[in-house]
This record gives structure tokens, sequence and C-alpha cells, in this order.
């Protein structure tokens, strides 16, 4: 891994966090992602699956954990079980995880090879009678694929199908949605990574570059920074290509006089940061885009204040609307009978600002975490408003991502990543 060793207290804390929600004489399991076939011998790069990774650390694949507090044998009321490395594996692959290893890494003690496995959970399967087993439960979750932990499920209901079994998803959502000081650190990292790349772009960035261009300098700056490169796939929209909401193509020439919406931003130890700016090609903003871009700028600002503990999102966006509305009659792109006669269930302001303001963000870009719940102190959100005119070529994001905080002012880990239309002139043509 590239990035520095994570310390193994929050991974111990995380675990903490999730028995405490099981019934009792409960057993949880967790696996590993697969991975991904291309075609031949080629893979996908490994990504680790976000919950076995937030409760242990491990970073590798083929490996599973098992959560059993009520467990008679004291030694198995945490288990790893790892791909066994070998001295071939080492020179073809690269050295694993050995169990002193990961016990640095996660904390727990009792360390297993993966051919262990079956033996061992009989034996725990017969001490239990509640199994929790994990889904993707996301609000947004693509089920196409067959993932590891799907098949697993599977099986393990095929084997002991006797057995209650419970979601561990929920809870999962729960605490993940509740970031731990440990956390918000890497989080801040990735987002002074973010910050170095967006200063180096505002530096390379002149009419004639390509967006692809721009994208190389991002992976760059990532790379040499212990980022393994894009926490999802980079936007970086010139013209009227800003209009599109998920424009991912990147390959076009930046001409002068237009903006380009740059919605890009670094992972650092699997955790993600989440940043758009909207930049002029040539330095210099002509009086209309700096208009739009001010009145994005006032409603991200205004909206940012509503984070506060005890909110509730559905309200948030709501109010967010509010306050786009007004910008938009004042900009004359919709007019207060637009307004009186718009559909409640798409008002008039969507036809410039049609996505959501908010969504949670940590070791997912958009993370897990209740959308009927009130809002709590330690959650991150984005919040991003834009406005969209593709009959002007133009396109308008800004987003930064915040803490919210007990004392009802939310941390931006994105403070020193310039946003003033001034500044970003002023940085560009310097």
């Amino acid at each position: 891994m590239k990035y520095l060793p994570i310390d193994k207290e929050l991974f111990v804390y995380n675990r903490k966090r999730f028995v405490e929600q099981l019934s009792s004489n409960s057993l949880a399991i967790f696996n590993s992602n697969d991975i991904v076939t291309t075609s031949a011998d080629s893979t996908m790069p490994f990504v680790q699956h976000r919950d076995i990774f937030h409760l242990s650390g491990v970073d590798q694949e083929e490996s599973i954990l098992v959560l059993f507090p009520d467990a008679k044998d004291k030694n198995h009321r945490e288990i790893l079980f790892l791909k066994e490395t070998n001295d071939h594996i080492a020179v073809w692959e690269g050295e694993k995880l050995t169990k002193e290893a990961a016990f640095q890494t996660s904390g727990i003690k009792t360390v297993y090879w993966l051919e262990q496995f079956h033996a061992v959970l009989e034996s725990l399967m017969s001490e239990t009678k509640n199994v929790y087993l994990n889904s993707n439960e996301h609000l947004r979750a693509n089920k196409e694929a067959e993932t590891r932990e799907d098949r697993f499920v599977k099986w393990c209901k095929n084997i002991y199908p006797s057995h209650k079994y419970q979601k561990s998803a929920p809870i999962m959502h729960d605490i993940r949605s509740i970031k731990d000081p440990i956390e918000l650190d890497l989080m801040q990292q990735a987002c002074d990574i973010t910050e170095k790349t967006f200063r180096r772009v505002l530096e390379f960035v002149k009419p004639g570059v390509w967006e692809y261009e721009i994208e190389a300098e991002c992976m760059h700056e990532f790379l040499r920074n212990r980022s393994k490169g894009f926490a999802y796939n980079p936007i970086i929209g010139s013209g009227y290509s800003a209009c599109v909401l998920h424009y991912i193509e990147n390959n076009k020439q930046c001409k002068d006089g237009d903006v380009i919406l740059l919605d890009w931003a670094a992972e650092y130890a699997n955790y993600s940061s989440d940043m758009t700016r909207s930049i002029p090609v040539n330095g210099k903003f002509t009086h209309r885009q700096k208009l739009v871009y001010n009145a994005v700028l006032r409603v991200k600002k205004a909206a940012t204040k509503l984070l506060v503990p005890g909110a509730n999102l559905e309200e948030y966006h709501a109010q967010v609307g509010s306050l786009m509305e007004k910008e938009l009659v004042d900009l004359k792109l919709i007019s207060l009978d637009d307004i009186k006669n718009q559909d409640p269930k798409w008002p008039a302001y969507k036809k410039y600002f049609m996505h959501g303001t908010s969504h949670y963000i940590g070791l997912d870009t958009h993370d897990v975490g209740s959308w009927s719940d009130p809002i709590r102190e330690n959650m991150v959100f984005t919040v991003e408003p834009g406005i969209y005119i593709p009959e002007e070529n133009l396109g308008i994001r800004l987003e930064d991502d915040v803490v919210v905080q007990a004392n009802g002012e939310p941390f931006n880990l994105m403070r020193n990543i310039p946003i003033e239309a001034d500044e970003i002139e002023d940085l560009m043509n310097n």
C-alpha cells in the first residue's frame, strides 16, 4: 500500500461499536472483495470491501473477518482468516500479511490461514443460531455483478439453513456514518493532496490544453503524495461539457473564453475526498460567468451553515432549493411566474440545478448513512450546488467536504483550497 500505517486502535474501536449493536449470542461474517478479471490473465487493481476494511484495516484479497463476542473460547471472539503467504507468492505477487503483521494492522490476535475457515466456522456455528451476513444496501447500489460476499451469503444459507440470519448493513451504515478522529485525519490528508493538485492545475491550464492533459497532471500529483489515484471517475468538462453531470470522456480541447468544471479529488488510505471547482480557461471570468459563479458560491456558503446536528436532510435540500431559487431569479434564468406555476414535485429551479446538494462521504465517495434520521456530530457531507446553462455553454459547480460539529459550525476539510473567483484569477495569472 502507498499510504502510511493506520493506528490499529481505529479498527479496535470500530469493532467495539459494531458488536455493541449485535443481538446476544450472534456471529457476524465479513468477506473481502474479489480480484476482478478483465480478459486473458489480466485483472483490475484490487479494491478492498469497505466494511471489512472499516472493521479490520486489512487491505488484502481473500480475507474473512468473523466477530463472535459471546464465543465460549475467548480466542474466537475476533478472528481473521487470511491467504497464507509463502516464498513463491512473495516472489510473484509480493509479500502478503503474516499473522504478526495482521495483528499490527488490525489489533486482532487470532489469525488463521484461509484453509482453516470451514473447520473453525463449523465449530462456531454449533454455538449460535443467529448469524449476521453482509450485503450492499446502498440506496444507489449496482448489483449486476455477483460479489464474493454475495456468493458467501448463498453458500452459508445453503450449508446452515436452520440458523436465523440478520443483516449487518444497517449497523455498518450507522457506525460508518459517524467518523472517528483518526478517520477525519485520513480524510483531511486526502483533501490536502487534492489541494496540492488543484494549485498545480491552476498553474497548468491555459487555452489549448486538452482535458485529458489536466487529468494526467492530477494523477501525477496524487501518486507522488501517496494516493493511489482518483477517489472516483474524474469529471473535467470544458464549455458545454460542464453541463453534462457525469461527463467523464475528458477528451476535448479547452477553448479561450470557456469555463472548465473540475470534479475530481484524491483518495488516501481508501478514504475519499470530493471536490468541484470551476475555472476560466484563460484565467479571467467574463462578467456573466462571474455573476453565475458568485451566485453558486453564495448558495454553497449558506447551505454549509445548515448542516448542523439535528437537521433533517430532506428539509435541508428543500431549504437549499429556496436559496437557489432566489439566485436564479436574480440571474433572470427563471421568473416569479415560473415559481408560482411550478410543479411541486419538480420545482422551477430544477431546470438549472437538477441534482442534490449533499451526500455522505467517507470510505466511499457516496458513503453509507441514514437519509431519514437527524444529522449527527462527526458526520461528513459534501456541499455541491451548481447552475448549468447549456444555452450559454456554461456550467458552474462548487463543492467542499464538511464535518458536522456539536457547536453548529461545520468544519470545512477543504478550507485551504481556493474558491473565491478573484483568488482563482490571481493564482492563474501569477
